[in-house]
């Protein structure tokens, strides 16, 4: 089984840092957010490969995961070999290479890797999100097993104000997690999902649910993919086929708490979640406060 991480755009709410660098290889204390994100796909059991959906434009994001013997061994040289296994490991996942040159939106990003994943089922991660404990994807796995292989979105409440917003699953709950006493719009419960509606009014929302960016999808969405027109924004929208997978499928959607993830989307998300690891880093977490000054008090109360 494969994941596939989209990583073609542009980054433009980065500019101008993202001029002539991958938003993806922005750091997050001393790895690029990819990195965690690709850590993270890797996880459940069966993954064993990952394909980066990457643009011609941006050749750095294949060179971080490309071994380089010289620069490891130069710091072997200097006694820095902490250092450089660290490199080592991060060049030596399991990462391959497709491409999307042209911005034809996200069902057309995950349908460039067609031929990597093959017939099998597959995960899709997008990559201005990571989960630290490397969970969620794992309890995806876990409940497409419970129901035959049918494939499983994860999915968050919001707020009935803010439905207008996303995307939001229409279904019925259906069960919990092994484990968990959890019900209705719960993290921990899971959905039977029958429609899939794209911003609704706060009125007509069929549930307050929306997907979070995690998706365990079966093979069968990339023929649907293959035939889907442009959708809102003129782009080839993955929840039109996912929609259109539901006419001859079921599908899942677990309900998890989007805060256990660490959101890099924007600038000021990213600074957050550099702050929020750092805090909780035995590594990092006295010299962070440290450089901080006074400043730190907030953080700490």
């Amino acid at each position: 089984m494969k994941a596939i991480i989209p990583a073609a755009g542009l980054g433009t709410r980065f500019l101008p840092a993202t001029k002539c660098s991958a938003k993806e290889l922005l750091p997050v204390l001393d790895k690029p957010v990819i990195q965690y994100v690709v850590e993270e796909a890797l996880e459940p059991e069966g993954v064993d490969g990952v394909v980066i959906v990457n643009s011609h434009e941006k050749p750095e994001i294949e060179k971080y995961f490309s071994v380089d013997e010289d620069f490891e061994q130069m710091l072997r040289s200097k006694g820095k070999d902490a250092l450089a296994d660290a490199v080592h490991t991060a060049s030596s996942l399991p990462v391959s290479f497709v491409y999307q040159d042209e911005p034809l939106g996200l069902g057309h990003a995950v349908h460039c890797a067609a031929e990597a994943v093959g017939d099998e089922p597959f995960f899709i991660l997008l990559g201005d999100y990571f989960v630290p404990d490397r969970k969620m994807c794992v309890n995806m796995a876990e409940v497409s097993r419970a129901h035959g292989g049918a494939s499983v979105i994860a999915v968050a409440p919001v707020p009935a104000d803010q439905v207008s917003r996303y995307g939001i699953i229409a279904g019925e709950c259906v069960g919990a997690l092994e484990g968990s006493d959890a019900t209705g719009e719960q993290e921990g419960t899971v959905w039977k999902v029958t429609g899939l509606v794209e911003k609704p009014a706060p009125e007509e929302a069929p549930s307050h649910l929306f997907i979070v960016g995690r998706y365990l999808l079966s093979p069968a969405i990339m023929d649907l993919l293959a035939t889907q027109g442009a959708g809102a924004g003129g782009e080839i929208q993955l929840t039109d086929s996912m929609e259109r997978l539901l006419e001859s499928e079921e599908m899942y959607a677990l309900v998890v708490d989007p805060s256990e993830g660490c959101d890099t989307g924007t600038p000021a998300a990213w600074a957050a979640t550099n702050a929020r690891l750092a805090l909780a880093s035995d590594t990092y977490r006295a010299a962070f406060l440290e450089e901080l000054g006074d400043a730190a008090k907030g953080l700490v109360g």
